[in-house]
């Protein structure tokens, strides 16, 4: 596992101090010392750990993953320093690691179909400051949301899409992907299956969320059969986009129960809820950089 960091562009301009919080993302193999390293790294540079997480998949040569937010007097040019000097200890221990300053916020681009219950969550938590980003464009394959971008100020594009334009669509899509400098792409109910060619140019930049009847209830109204099947739980999940439909890492999931009470509509209401709040959910942790991806898996540090 070779050292590569990734960083945001910088949060600070030539010349200005400021004091900020940071958040650094650690992967490693597991041995004694990290985090003495790590607290020492941050000491030496004035800088006080505000939040601290870790997990070890195994002690005895295991994989270690941390997160640290830390906050201090920084400027461009202690950036760069720092960044400069934790190089080195990456290099020794062997780490995958990344920078990230929330004083950048992230720029999202949300994809949506009809069902607009996922997008008004969204736009609800966006406006209460719970979800600290730009809303940068909103992208969907029918009209109904475009007044409710036009209200936010939000640039709205309407492009058709199914199985036989697919290839042309996603070539509109990632135009405006670039064009708009998106960072992260959210998949509010956008009912289109993305191709292998679109998901790779935004590697664990997309999340969607679906309901958690899969893979028992797959394809067309689920809700109808997993009523005749008397399910007694229902719920949700959000994951990052890969390439085998909807078995990308999983952020976050919920249920709740459900009986024979409960008819299809309102099935289909207490599934709107789950999916609604935990969408919102894996986007916040996306934003606060909660997140580190381990091959098909993910590390969520709450």
């Amino acid at each position: 596992m070779n050292s590569i960091v990734q960083s945001q562009s910088q949060p600070i301009k030539e010349g200005q101090t400021t004091r900020t919080t940071t958040h650094l993302l650690v992967k490693c193999p597991d041995q004694p010392g990290i985090v003495s390293k790590l607290s020492t790294f941050l000491f030496e540079h004035n800088a006080n750990i505000v939040e601290s997480s870790q997990y070890s998949t195994d002690p005895e040569g295991g994989i270690f993953f941390i997160r640290i937010a830390y906050n201090c007097e920084n400027s461009a040019e202690k950036i760069k320093q720092m960044e400069k000097d934790f190089a080195e200890i990456a290099q020794q221990y062997n780490m995958t690691y990344r920078f990230h300053y929330p004083s950048i916020r992230q720029r999202s681009a949300i994809f949506v179909s009809s069902d607009l219950n996922c997008l008004m969550e969204l736009l609800w938590e966006w406006q209460n400051g719970d979800l600290q980003m730009d809303i940068a464009v909103i992208i969907s394959n029918y009209e109904f949301a475009r007044p409710i971008a036009e209200a936010h100020g939000i640039p709205f594009y309407y492009i058709p899409a199914n199985k036989d334009i697919r290839l042309q669509v996603e070539a509109k899509q990632i135009k405006l992907m670039h064009e708009y400098n998106i960072d992260l792409l959210i998949l509010a109910r956008y009912m289109q299956i993305l191709t292998p060619n679109f998901v790779s140019h935004f590697e664990n930049q997309i999340i969607n969320i679906h309901h958690s009847f899969l893979p028992a209830f797959i394809g067309a109204d689920p809700y109808s059969r997993a009523h005749q099947r008397g399910v007694k739980l229902i719920g949700a999940t959000s994951h990052y986009v890969t390439n085998e439909l909807d078995e990308g890492p999983i952020i976050e999931q919920d249920v709740e129960r459900v009986d024979h009470r409960d008819d299809i509509s309102t099935l289909k209401k207490i599934g709107g809820k789950i999916e609604r709040r935990v969408l919102a959910r894996a986007v916040r942790w996306h934003l606060e950089n909660r997140i580190i991806v381990e091959g098909n898996k993910t590390i969520v540090f709450q």
